[in-house]
């Protein structure tokens, strides 16, 4: 294999494939990436097994062939490079190694030969439709925050997509929760996505995705089965395997009796939580709020360095009560609304509540309070 590019062009397609590669592994092949020279082309591919990254970047190809090397060794001599350099890349007969030039610069790296690399075989892709970036990372942003990282309930691992008839009307519905806070967001369903199977994208394939379209304004292709799901975004093609699970029933949780409506100024209350949430013990972080005629009363105490409060005005005008939060998980939930102002629908002290933007929005939040 021979091989030539511009350093800037390799290093981009690098920074896409590479941090799929876990830092440590047991297998060898899995800390390399794939590279493969043809019609003009080098294609790159890089896998845990359970994610696979593909993307290519136009070459000078003096020679076609394929080998597999260290992917964040190569990341990082590539990174290092002069802007504006010329990367050369040539395989020397069977010896295992790869010359890497640029400049004055030389690298003789071990290479393992690329029949040992596996392929993650996606097999029948059963559904295939378009979405444009900006939808797809709508999904993923308002969501995201919300999956679980308990290993125990893997189910919760990833993002919840599936498609539902909402009002005569159907929808792409993308849902994450941890058990003590839920999101749930939905957009008009792209055509090809009706009779989707529900599928549970992975947390990693879902910060990988969240990366490749961030900035961009293109029509990404989503194909899915049962067990996989691809996403070709331009020239890259991110390939996962789905979460072999059930999602729970997560309707059930969603309050639809609370009748105490808080409208707060989103950035005041964010301000505010934030603040006095400062002295808020790392373990607890609760805040406790308080609610009266049209004022709402924060209240953090921590025994170990005092107590903080803060009173803003708002709308309400239902029966006094105090309820505790998460300061974190308030400020997560309020971060992720679009308005000037944020929707509490309130029950009680012990009670799931319902934050939104404003009655109907697309994105539906549920926080479980705490006893403070």
């Amino acid at each position: 294999m021979k091989v030539t590019l511009e350093r800037a062009a390799l290093l981009k397609t690098l920074g896409h494939v590479h941090r799929v590669v876990e830092r440590r592994n047991t297998i060898p092949i899995l800390s390399n990436v794939l590279l493969k020279a043809s019609d003009r082309s080098l294609v790159l591919k890089a896998t845990d097994l359970d994610l696979e990254i593909t993307d290519s970047v136009a070459s000078d190809v003096g020679q076609a062939g394929a080998t597999t090397l260290p992917a964040h060794t190569l990341y990082d001599i590539v990174r290092k490079l002069p802007d504006g350099a010329q990367v050369s890349l040539e395989t020397a007969g069977d010896a295992g190694q790869l010359l890497l030039r640029s400049g004055r610069s030389r690298f003789n790296l071990q290479s393992l030969p690329e029949g040992d690399f596996p392929d993650l075989n996606a097999g029948d892709l059963t559904h295939k439709f378009s979405l444009a970036a900006t939808d797809l990372k709508k999904l993923i942003d308002k969501t995201q925050f919300a999956i679980s990282t308990e290993e125990t309930r893997y189910y919760l691992n990833g993002i919840y997509v599936h498609t539902l008839d909402v009002a005569g009307h159907t929808m792409l519905r993308a849902v994450a929760t941890d058990g003590h806070r839920l999101a749930r967001v939905e957009i008009p369903s792209p055509a090809g996505a009706a009779g989707m199977p529900g599928v549970i994208i992975p947390r990693k394939a879902v910060a990988e995705l969240q990366k490749l379209i961030e900035g961009i304004t293109i029509e990404v292709i989503v194909e899915l089965s049962a067990t996989k799901a691809r996403f070709t975004v331009g020239e890259v093609v991110l390939t996962s395997k789905l979460i072999d699970g059930t999602f729970p029933d997560y309707n059930r949780v969603i309050p639809t009796g609370n009748d105490k409506r808080l409208v707060v100024e989103r950035d005041q209350f964010i301000a505010a939580v934030d603040r006095v949430s400062t002295i808020s013990s790392e373990r607890g972080r609760a805040v406790k709020l308080s609610l009266a005629d049209g004022k709402l009363t924060l209240t953090v105490t921590n025994p170990d360095s005092g107590s903080a409060t803060e009173e803003i005005e708002v709308d309400y005008d239902s029966a006094p009560i105090d309820v505790g939060f998460n300061a974190r998980y308030l400020l997560d939930i309020a971060q992720q609304l679009d308005s000037d102002t944020a929707l509490f629908k309130l029950a009680d002290a012990g009670s799931p509540t319902l934050i939104q933007d404003r009655d109907g929005a697309a994105t539906l939040y549920v926080l479980m309070p705490m006893r403070v």
